[in-house]
């Protein structure tokens, strides 16, 4: 279904090449002269069905959700390590009020604002303009920043070899200049609203084309960089990101004033937006504030580095330069590869050459005379190497093979791994002589950080003596921390955050 009138082209998803081969002509046979004035949806916003949680009930649970997206400002992997402005600056509020945070990817922004009410998410983090309509239904915190929105465009496919005069002409300059032009926005975005208001300060049309719902800004930006579409709007912080990367593109071209960017909570949850806005102005007077936004959007080198590099990803279908690698071994351990990725970037943050003061050496940073005992003698080698850390993790399964629940076993193979199964067995022999489940897994890890005290590593049940217990416990819950935040970037599985209980 296709609604096109003076300001706006709507067409469904998956229409996009048809549409990018429409004639202009047959556009402006169907534009309707006076037709209805568009401005961000509601999305069925209803008072009455929004979800009563505020944060006294947040607590309660222990958690809260910030729906994200999948972008390099949003939240993306990089050395396997989550990263974006939104991920950090959200973690850190986390931290503050000593609530775990869970992420859910939602690239749609109406389904992010659906979710936001409904109750499946509590924080709407989407570097959100603040518009009157949205206010409506939605609750904003303190501005983060104050951005204006630009046209992306594409520079001549020879500008490299034009003058710099000579390329300032084929650009748009002059927002008059794009009546009757096509300009691609992200569906349920602050850019349908303002392109619809230049339209009458100009008194033209703009053929705006609402499209690709599951698409975020940073992918039509792409789209402009590879001639796919002519025109898209971004907010200037992000639009600057993309050009280090995409030096084909053009984001000069301003569209509005500076427009405050927020995060956005239910209307019923005073409680939680005034204690976001307590901390966002908090925040913003330490320098760690400002040092965050920077590395993301001012840090030139930085950025582009991340983003050139083989291990940028804003798909968890690739996190490493070894998944292919990664997903063999897996298959033999019939582990789900993500897990054992999130083990490998923790062992060496996905770096063959790694070696620690101990001699562990590559991507899982297997001992020497470990790998020699499995017939592997390059460990520098990604292959070798995980062909030998997979064959120790295959023995140590054998080792637990009493425990028969696969996910409670995988952590004490995880912590074998780390300290060693000594040191395992023995806090599983204190567990059961206090009364605690030898095979269950936080029993366990308990008595391994006891371990690190005399009145325990000198039990008479204990074989292997003093262990500081902290680092293979906290070693388990950090490769599980970092495979829950795999599953929740893969949208192909979807978001799944409880996996990781």
């Amino acid at each position: 279904m296709k609604v096109i009138n003076k300001y706006i082209v709507v067409c469904s998803l998956g229409l996009v090449f048809s549409l990018l081969s429409c004639k202009r002509s047959n556009l402006e046979m169907t534009a309707l002269e006076g037709g209805p004035q568009v401005e961000d949806s509601t999305y069925g916003y209803d008072p009455e069905q929004m979800i009563k949680m505020d944060f006294d009930q947040i607590k309660e649970r222990g958690y809260f959700t910030a729906i994200v997206d999948n972008s390099s400002t949003g939240m993306f992997l990089y050395r396997g390590e989550p990263m974006g402005y939104e991920y950090e600056l959200l973690s850190l509020f986390a931290q503050s009020i000593g609530i775990e945070i869970r992420f859910d990817i939602t690239p749609s922004l109406e389904e992010g604002f659906r979710k936001l009410n409904g109750g499946q998410g509590d924080i709407l983090a989407y570097n959100l303009s603040v518009t009157k309509e949205r206010q409506k239904f939605m609750d904003f915190t303190t501005p983060h920043n104050f951005v204006r929105q630009v046209l992306v465009q594409r520079k001549p496919d020879n500008w490299r070899e034009m003058k710099l005069h000579e390329i300032e002409k084929t650009y748009l300059r002059n927002p008059i200049e794009l009546i009757g032009k096509e300009v691609y926005v992200r569906k349920g975005s602050a850019y349908t609203t303002r392109l619809k208001h230049l339209a009458e300060e100009i008194g033209g049309d703009i053929l705006v084309v609402e499209e690709f719902d599951e698409l975020e800004t940073e992918a039509l930006i792409e789209m402009v960089a590879e001639g796919k579409i002519d025109y898209t709007v971004a907010d200037e912080d992000v639009a600057l990101v993309n050009a280090r990367y995409f030096s084909n593109i053009d984001v000069k071209t301003a569209i509005s004033f500076p427009q405050q960017i927020a995060w956005g909570v239910r209307k019923n949850a005073p409680q939680l937006l005034d204690t976001l806005n307590a901390w966002i102005g908090d925040m913003k007077r330490t320098n760690d504030y400002y040092a965050l936004y920077d590395k993301y959007f001012k840090s030139t080198r930085n950025s582009k580095r991340m983003m050139q590099s083989d291990f940028f990803s804003k798909n968890a279908e690739r996190i490493s330069p070894y998944d292919s690698l990664i997903k063999l071994g897996a298959e033999k351990l019939n582990w789900d590869w993500r897990l054992l990725a999130a083990q490998i970037s923790k062992e060496s943050r996905f770096d063959p050459h790694a070696e620690s003061w101990v001699g562990a050496r590559g991507l899982m940073q297997v001992m020497p005379k470990t790998g020699q005992s499995y017939g592997v003698k390059n460990l520098f080698s990604p292959s070798q190497n995980i062909k030998a850390g997979v064959k120790h993790i295959l023995w140590l399964e054998g080792v637990w093979k009493e425990i028969t629940d696969i996910e409670e076993q995988s952590k004490f193979v995880l912590a074998s791994y780390n300290v060693g199964q000594g040191h395992v067995q023995d806090a599983a022999r204190l567990a059961e002589k206090y009364g605690g489940d030898p095979q269950n897994w936080e029993d366990v890890s308990n008595y391994l950080r006891l371990k690190s005290k005399k009145k325990y590593y000198t039990d008479p049940v204990v074989k292997f003596g003093y262990c500081r217990g902290d680092e293979p416990v906290d070693y388990v819950d950090d490769i599980l921390y970092r495979y829950s935040r795999y599953l929740q970037l893969d949208q192909s599985e979807g978001v799944a955050a409880d996996q990781s209980e």
